[in-house]
């Protein structure tokens, strides 16, 4: 996997959830019992994770902010700080997959 499909893969999820309001993220997402922002706020975590690992620096929380429409935005820095990491084609395949499974269910 290339730096080019991950950004694709979150391009398209942008261009999918990039226009909702507040009161579509806070819908369940299809198959889960966690909301649409919820679902999202956890895909974030999971690559500021992955960012910092490859990064070698400690892991840390992101911040839930107070509206979920800046999801999409916190998705986009998290995604470049991993890309700027230089990551295996092994974890950018992982995120990849992980943000279409995320982008299906919401």
């Amino acid at each position: 996997m290339s730096a080019q499909e991950l950004s694709r893969a979150v391009e398209m999820l942008s261009r999918q959830v990039g226009h909702w309001e507040a009161p579509r993220w806070g819908v369940l997402a299809h198959g889960s019992d966690a909301t649409r922002g919820e679902l999202m706020h956890g895909l974030i975590q999971r690559v500021a994770d992955l960012a910092a690992d490859v990064e070698g620096q400690p892991r840390r929380p992101v911040p839930r902010l107070s509206t979920d429409t800046v999801l999409i935005d916190q998705l986009r820095v998290v995604a470049a700080d991993l890309l700027a990491a230089g990551p295996p084609a092994e974890v950018v395949a992982a995120v990849v997959a992980d943000v279409s499974a995320v982008r299906a269910a919401l």
